[in-house]
């Protein structure tokens, strides 16, 4: 047994030798299979390996979960911090299980999947990757835990529904707004949806990937 199977995850594997990796982490409740359709959304010529994992907490009602939501923003600091340690080592042993390392790895996430691609692509002291993908989700503010805005920063995509009733847009609207602050560069969109992910954007986001790929490939000589 290694540290990848901490984490029940599923593999959609590139069309040839991959070229980096793209890790999908699912909102709160759901389960691996939720975001796995958008690698192939995403990433439709399979250049990359495709990694969606299950979040390792069961808990009301129902599905799986990165940690246990008591006020949005603020995740609960005792799972989110044993989450954190858990999916960070996960994440080292898929960079050296498949020689990928994550400054060409592409994290993504929705809802709380996108606090977990903040926390993991941000986090003080992990290494950045290529790029980072948030749908509908927020920069968590956690006792203990620090985010990490030096450069250089990854290319960051955000994208929020204007009438989500779950996390407000604000929320996407202050992570565009610090990551700017910082330097990032920042794709952000709002979309007339409620919680869920805009297909338009998805479309969007095909060239963005790539691109993301591409430059990834050309820094590291």
């Amino acid at each position: 047994m290694t540290r990848l199977d901490e984490l029940t995850h599923l593999v959609r594997h590139s069309a040839g030798a991959p070229e980096g990796a793209l890790v999908l982490f699912h909102g709160r409740g759901s389960d691996e299979y939720d975001l796995y359709r958008l690698l192939d959304d995403l990433d439709p010529d399979q250049r990359l390996l495709g990694v969606t994992p299950r979040g390792p907490l069961s808990l009301p009602p129902g599905g799986a979960h990165w940690y246990i939501t008591r006020q949005v923003g603020y995740p609960d600091p005792g799972t989110f911090h044993a989450t954190y340690r858990l999916v960070s080592g996960w994440l080292d042993e898929l960079a050296r299980s498949t020689g990928i390392p994550t400054e060409r790895t592409i994290l993504g996430g929705f809802s709380q999947g996108a606090v977990m691609t903040h926390a993991m692509g941000l986090g003080a002291g992990r290494p950045r990757p290529a790029a980072m993908l948030a749908f509908s989700g927020f920069i968590p503010t956690v006792e203990g835990f620090d985010i990490d805005l030096s450069a250089p920063l990854p290319p960051v995509a955000i994208g929020h529904g204007t009438y989500d009733n779950i996390i407000a847009v604000e929320f996407g609207r202050e992570a565009r707004d610090r990551l700017t602050a910082a330097g990032a560069d920042v794709t952000y969109r709002e979309s007339p949806i409620r919680h869920g992910i805009d297909p338009g954007f998805l479309d969007e986001l095909v060239p963005w990937v790539a691109s993301a790929i591409d430059r990834a490939a050309v820094a590291r000589g």
